[in-house]
């Protein structure tokens, strides 16, 4: 009975010492369990961060995850990036991306009024720091690198010609708005968020500060309102958005590019504008428009200084007008922000932005300014 005894105790010590040491693993098990959302696209892309890339199914044709040197192939797709982040992201893993051409980093076009509107802003300068600017030509990436210290050149992605002031629609303009999103989604493998903005507009307010922290993605809209039955019912502007370093969002960029094929001669926009209810309803990602009244554009925009963050030239066509319109706009925000707080509450309503008619005449805009 003795021995009995003893082996009676040792197996109750063991049974207490197993539950111990699984009671003191759950809790490392949930917080890994929870930031994998978070982060685990940085360890599937070095196991298969990049299978979205037939036809975004995530697979091969045969179902099977693709070969080592074919990931290594996307990987080297973008070499340096992962290196460039590091110094270019917030604390939380934050950047801020735009994409430009020759043709928009010329001297006094449309990149030096968006990093000047930087310069301007109220709590945006130090978001400089934060702005990684993409040139898809040598020619661009010497001028960016003339005037900002994070450049980076988005080689070998396509042969179309984008140095130039690609026509709207053109073979040239698609492939300038699709060659984002490779590098974008790399960008979330990383692990990092980003706010994607384009270089034809103005950033006037800390835009991450009305970015709503609830949801997977948020974009900008060409015509806002709260009233409507379901937020997507909103008509969308993939000029600003907000993406989550999360898997579910790797997996919209995948959907999203795949998706290019289904409408041959659209371009990104109007690709997501598609299947954007599908995006929900499949990978079960939250997408939410942003309000007009802070994010702002030439098809829409709100006659209140005191609101907005940015203002993108929308609804326009040619770089010369783009450039003329935000030139003006720019000059209403110098004379807004001159005024002592007291003048501000003074002119109140009285104080609106100057009409883009360029950019409205050429797309034939009628739609009157918001109230």
């Amino acid at each position: 009975m003795g021995t009995g005894g003893k082996e009676g105790s040792l197996k109750l010590s063991s049974q207490r010492a197993l539950s111990f040491l699984l009671g003191a693993a759950l809790p490392t098990i949930l917080l890994f369990a929870l930031a994998t959302d978070r982060v685990g696209e940085q360890l599937s892309s070095v196991s298969g961060g990049w299978w979205g890339h037939n036809g975004g199914t995530g697979r091969k044709n045969d179902g099977t995850r693709p070969a080592a040197p074919a990931l290594q192939e996307h990987e080297e797709k973008f070499p340096g990036l992962a290196e460039l982040l590091p110094r270019v992201a917030t604390e939380d893993r934050t950047v801020i991306l735009t994409s430009v051409n020759e043709a928009w980093e010329r001297p006094g076009s449309l990149l030096d009024i968006y990093l000047e509107s930087f310069k301007n802003g109220e709590d945006t300068a130090h978001l400089l720091d934060h702005l990684l600017v993409i040139a898809l030509d040598p020619s661009g990436l010497g001028r960016c690198v003339s005037v900002h210290p994070h450049c980076y050149h988005l080689e070998n992605v396509t042969t179309a010609n984008l140095s130039s002031a690609t026509r709207f629609m053109s073979k040239q303009y698609l492939e300038l708005v699709w060659t984002k999103l490779s590098l974008q989604q790399r960008v979330l493998e990383l692990g990092y968020n980003f706010l994607f903005t384009d270089a034809d507009m103005i950033v006037l307010r800390n835009p991450l500060r009305r970015i709503p922290v609830y949801v997977d993605m948020s974009v900008s809209s060409d015509d806002f309102s709260p009233a409507r039955a379901h937020p997507l019912d909103n008509p969308i502007n993939t000029g600003l958005y907000y993406m989550k370093a999360t898997s579910r969002n790797v997996a919209v960029l995948r959907y999203w590019r795949a998706a290019r094929v289904r409408f041959p001669g659209a371009h990104d926009q109007q690709v997501f504008e598609k299947i954007k209810r599908e995006l929900v309803a499949k990978l079960g990602v939250t997408i939410e428009p942003l309000d007009t009244a802070y994010f702002g554009g030439f098809c829409e925009y709100h006659d209140d200084l005191s609101t907005t963050c940015t203002m993108h030239a929308d609804c326009c066509v040619r770089v010369d007008n783009k450039v003329h319109d935000l030139t003006d706009m720019a000059a209403d925000w110098k004379r807004y922000t001159a005024m002592a707080p007291e003048e501000r509450k003074r002119v109140g309503g009285n104080l609106t932005w100057t009409v883009p008619v360029r950019c409205r005449e050429s797309v034939k805009w009628r739609k009157p300014v918001h109230p």
